[in-house]
């Protein structure tokens, strides 16, 4: 499979990546009116931590106090991360949903580059949030509020997620960390998925595996093999295009279709994404300091 991999342009892979995370999100919206975000975000997480953890077989043995915290720590971001993007579908398109989360690793690209070209483009960012929540055109008591507090809870958390991601590298080997920190999240989704267990059935598991397969684990391997030859900039630059492919599966799994306006808003979100996220992953390839994990959100 690595070989075939290896013969596929390294931007398809990626793309691959992207179209993959946000078809599961699709999924998952199919499925959350059934069996809740819970429910969803358990089978989701349960799933990969199940596939990892074998394959992975971390040591738990001599490992310090700061690096069990650190692996801990980046599992409850991880799992609250997932819990809140999935609630936040109940109230919102899932286009909408992603853009506005994304303004989380946005936002720190930004403050970690400190330019004043980054400020300027988070500002148009946040012009393009204003469009695509509809604050402007939509009565406020018509807003789903709860919705985008949701999407802006599960984007603060993305940036976490992403530092953590980094310090959990660096204090532990290989995929140990990522392996322990699945664990922590289920248990962390535990409560909310636990209620309504007695009410799935099979074809919920079913989906639940698939949602897995499609939003973490071919995402993460499609994405380990291009960065391998694939210049850091063009990999942000396509990362970037997520919340527009957000808005294309909802229309065509869900049947979401977004107002014009909504799609300018997008837009402005996309190239001022490109725009950060290039510029810094350009700068972590020249040896400058780099936040590692920018991938694997919601």
């Amino acid at each position: 499979m690595v070989r075939a991999a290896d013969r596929v342009p390294a931007p398809l892979l990626v793309l691959g990546g992207v179209f993959s995370v946000q078809f599961g999100g699709a999924l998952a919206a199919t499925l959350i009116p059934e069996i809740g975000a819970g429910g969803a975000v358990m089978l989701r997480i349960g799933f990969a931590a199940l596939v990892i953890v074998p394959l992975v077989r971390p040591r738990l043995r001599g490992l310090s106090r700061r690096a069990w915290t650190t692996a801990m720590a980046f599992g409850v971001a991880l799992g609250l991360m997932n819990w809140t993007f999935y609630s936040s579908l109940v109230h919102l398109p899932l286009g909408v949903a992603v853009t506005v989360e994304f303004l989380g690793p946005l936002l720190l690209a930004a403050v970690l580059s400190r330019k004043p070209r980054d400020l300027l483009a988070v500002a148009a960012a946040a012009v393009g949030v204003v469009l695509v929540s509809e604050a402007l055109t939509v009565p406020f008591s018509e807003l789903s509020w709860t919705g985008l507090g949701l999407a802006a809870t599960a984007g603060a958390l993305w940036a976490a997620y992403i530092v953590l991601s980094g310090r959990t590298g660096a204090e532990l080997p290989g995929l140990d960390g990522l392996a322990i920190a699945l664990v922590v999240s289920t248990v962390v989704v535990l409560p909310a998925g636990l209620p309504g267990v007695g009410d799935w059935t099979w074809g919920h598991v079913a989906t639940g595996l698939g949602l897995a397969v499609l939003s973490s684990l071919l995402p993460y391997s499609l994405e380990l093999l291009a960065l391998r030859r694939l210049a850091a900039a063009v990999f942000g630059i396509l990362l970037s295009l997520e919340p527009a492919v957000a808005a294309v599966a909802g229309l065509l799994v869900l049947g979401q279709v977004l107002h014009p306006t909504q799609l300018v808003g997008m837009a402005l979100v996309v190239l001022a994404s490109a725009l950060v996220l290039g510029t810094r992953r350009d700068e972590g390839e020249r040896g400058e300091p780099e936040e590692p994990g920018l991938l694997g959100g919601a």
